[in-house]
This record gives C-alpha cells, structure tokens and sequence, in this order.
C-alpha cells in the first residue's frame, strides 16, 4: 500500500511517501516561504522522484490542524482535492500529535508546542504507553501561563518539541525549572512520515466531502463577525 503525507500546518513543510511500512522519501523544509508555492510542487516532486504517479497512490493521510490557518488550508485543500479527483481514502491526523511523535523514544511526557500569538500557544500532552501514543491533554488553544500551570501541577519531566518552542523558552524555564525538558532542532520539525503512521493506525478515513481543517479557535474574520451582529437587548 502506498501512502502520501502531507503538513504544511506551520512554517516548515514535510511530504511523504511510504509503501508497504517502507519510507521511500521524505523531504522537509524549514525555509519560511508561501506553501500555496511549494506544496504541490513539492508533492510532484516527491512522485517524480520515487516513479511513483498520483493514481498508484493508495491512501492521502494530511495534518489537519491546529497551526497557521493560511498552511492548514493549504495542506487539507490539496488533500481532499487528490483524495477526491483519484478516488482515495483521505485521513486526517492533530499536527500536534504527529509533532509530538519526534519524542516518542522520551520517557515522560510530551508537550507540542506552536505559537499562536499574543501570550497564547496550541498545545497538548502526550505520552508513550508502549508503542501507542496516547493524550493526557487534548489539543487546545490557550494562554502560555495556563498551560504552564498545568503542567507545573504534573510534577513529571517535560519535553518541550517544536520550531516555536524557542519564543518562549524563557517563560517556560522561569515557571517549570528543571521540570522541562527541550528537543534539539533536529527534532523539532513536523514529519509528513508521522502522518502518515497515525493515519495508518487509525480505525476508518475521513469523508472527503465533510472533512475541515480542525483550527482550535475561530479566525479573525470570524471574531469580527459576531462583534457586528446587532444583539437582541
């Protein structure tokens, strides 16, 4: 079976391939340029290189959110678009979760982590339990300073992965001390490989047609919206 994955959630950009539990290639890229101009060339390129066409593709597994909501819509638009125009299964997976998959040698837990401005971040808490990674705390959006209060009532090591991590590195320290733990950067970049092997854990796939982005908040614009909505008082 052949799998495609895909993340374009964040800044960095990760395609995939995988057959029969095999890793054929992966190619990332941390270079923060518009991924409505590389994420299809870049899964063109991924086929071109592995003699693989789009109709021998099995399976699209694709991150789903949450992250920037310009790349989660790029990601999931080119998904269902090749899901629905070759007739595939399309499988989306938490891009916090395939992100904390780069710890999953770590022993204690795992806290994804992407900037989500203004003092707030996305996040969530994972653990291994075998071979499984299973969540402590859902995926969310919320202040920087609940999290770490949470997470200082744990009481358990905690390592910190992602390319965001970093903006608030000094925040972290000053509230968990040695309680948290940091990846190195050769860690902290999503893998469309990990994406892949969640999907393939999964029990059923997705609808092509219902299927969304999953934000954790609602945008901007939509903010705006219901503050112009005249009020019944």
């Amino acid at each position: 079976m052949i799998w495609l994955g895909i993340d374009t959630a964040n800044s960095p950009l990760s395609v995939a391939i995988v057959k029969d539990g095999e890793l054929l290639i992966e190619e990332s890229s941390m270079m923060k340029v518009n991924h409505s101009l590389r994420a299809m060339p870049a899964v063109e390129e991924v086929c071109r290189k592995t003699s693989i066409s789009p109709s021998e593709i099995d399976a699209i597994a694709v991150s789903e959110g949450p992250g920037s909501y310009t790349g989660v819509r790029i990601g999931v638009t080119i998904a269902k678009t090749l899901a629905w125009t070759l007739g595939k299964p399309l499988y989306g997976v938490s891009s916090l979760k395939s992100l904390a998959m780069n710890g999953q040698l770590y022993n204690g837990l795992l806290c994804p982590l992407f900037d989500a401005r203004r003092s707030n971040v996305y996040s969530a808490i994972y653990r291994m339990a075998g071979e499984e990674l299973v969540s402590v705390m859902e995926d969310q959006h919320c202040a920087l300073a609940e999290l770490l209060e949470q997470l200082k009532e744990m009481k358990e090591p905690i390592l910190f992965i992602g390319e965001d991590v970093k903006l608030h590195e000094q925040s972290i320290r000053e509230q968990l001390g040695e309680q948290a733990k940091f990846a190195s950067f050769a860690v902290n970049v999503p893998r469309a490989s990990s994406v892949i092997s969640l999907a393939m854990r999964a029990e059923q796939a997705d609808s092509v047609h219902s299927f969304t982005p999953q934000y954790r908040r609602i945008t901007e614009a939509e903010v705006n919206l219901v503050k112009k909505e005249p009020t019944n008082e």
